[in-house]
């Protein structure tokens, strides 16, 4: 690890605390935002998070085919609409320079999911988003991660 980041500034970290709190209130199904977290991740390079989020999903209930292929979803006939709208938007905020947050992306969502469920997936991304810069930014390392989550 380069520097104890968490330790270093706990007001930080506990504001990130705060996002992730937020995120796990909403109202999106715990499936979903898994998804979410896992392909950020994917994206994004990030290890320590896909290890997090890979076993999460799994005990949540998520089978392996579907976390096995999240990387190529839109080949993958097994995502349902919503799930397909989440996940492009996923890409669409994650990839933000390159995409510009596309209307037709947008409309999908905004098609699929009601008001306070965009919300909540956006603050999903970016809360998604900003654990990955932090723990890839600062080499966080792999541990040992036991999930806590239930299937439902």
């Amino acid at each position: 690890m380069r520097i104890d980041w968490y330790k270093t500034s706990p007001d930080g970290y506990n504001a990130m605390k705060g996002l992730e709190n937020f995120d796990e209130q909403s109202k999106l199904e715990p499936k979903l935002k898994e998804l979410i977290k896992i392909r950020a991740s994917q994206i994004n390079g990030c290890a320590y998070c896909l290890d997090m989020h890979t076993k999460d999903a799994r005990a949540l209930g998520e089978s392996e085919q579907r976390i096995n292929v999240l990387a190529a979803w839109r080949e993958a006939p097994i995502y349902s609409p919503r799930e397909r709208a989440a996940l492009a938007w996923c890409e669409a905020i994650t990839l933000l320079p390159e995409t510009g947050a596309p209307d037709d992306v947008y409309a999908e969502i905004e098609r699929l999911f009601d008001q306070d469920e965009i919300v909540a997936l956006t603050f999903a991304v970016v809360t998604i988003n900003s654990w990955n810069r932090l723990i890839v930014g600062f080499r966080g390392e792999m541990r040992n991660y036991v999930s806590k989550k239930i299937q439902l």
